[in-house]
């Protein structure tokens, strides 16, 4: 079955996030991705990059603002491809169903962040389109949030939550560890 590694909003806005000091789950999400774009390459399976660029000038991901730039864990090597999104999911708007389909591929590896934002999105989507996602539970990581109705959740409880809720319906949730032994 021939697999693909999405890489998803690894960007220099999130880094941003982390040095000041928000809150969040899986320090050793970079790590991961590192190993996992490490294997694919090593492989010769297909790794496509999804970069998220803010249509506001004031967002931070807007293509003009340091935050849209790739973090250098993450930085794609020539010849692979950099799909550009305006939204959550890596398919709405862009040529990744394409380009994937083209490539025949019939399973996904998705990692980035957030956990429960765009590597959600993206994931929902994949299974959605008929693909067979795996998602990198301990690749992805996401940032504490509070609710309209004023509770606070921690980055680990989001996390967690967004993993129960993909395990099993939409995606296989599975640790890098367990990709990279996998095959």
């Amino acid at each position: 079955m021939k697999t693909a590694l999405l890489v998803i909003d690894v960007q220099m806005a999130l880094a941003a996030e982390d040095a000041g000091g928000a809150e969040r789950s899986c320090p050793e999400a970079e790590k991961n991705i590192a190993a996992l774009l490490h294997a694919f390459r090593a492989s010769g399976d297909l790794v496509v990059h999804i970069h998220h660029h803010g249509l506001s000038p004031d967002d931070p991901f807007h293509p003009d603002a340091p935050g849209s730039e790739v973090q250098p864990v993450a930085a794609p090597l020539d010849g692979e491809p950099v799909v550009i999104k305006t939204g959550s999911s890596g398919f709405v708007g862009t040529p990744l169903l394409d380009l994937l389909k083209n490539a025949e591929i019939e399973r996904v590896v998705l990692c980035g962040a957030t956990a429960n934002h765009c590597v959600e999105s993206t994931t929902r989507s994949a299974a959605d389109l008929g693909f067979q996602p795996f998602y990198a539970a301990d690749a992805v990581w996401t940032y504490g949030l509070t609710g309209p109705d004023g509770v606070s959740h921690s980055a680990e409880e989001i996390h967690s939550v967004s993993m129960a809720t993909l395990d099993g319906e939409i995606a296989a949730v599975i640790s890098t560890r367990d990709i990279l032994t996998s095959g």
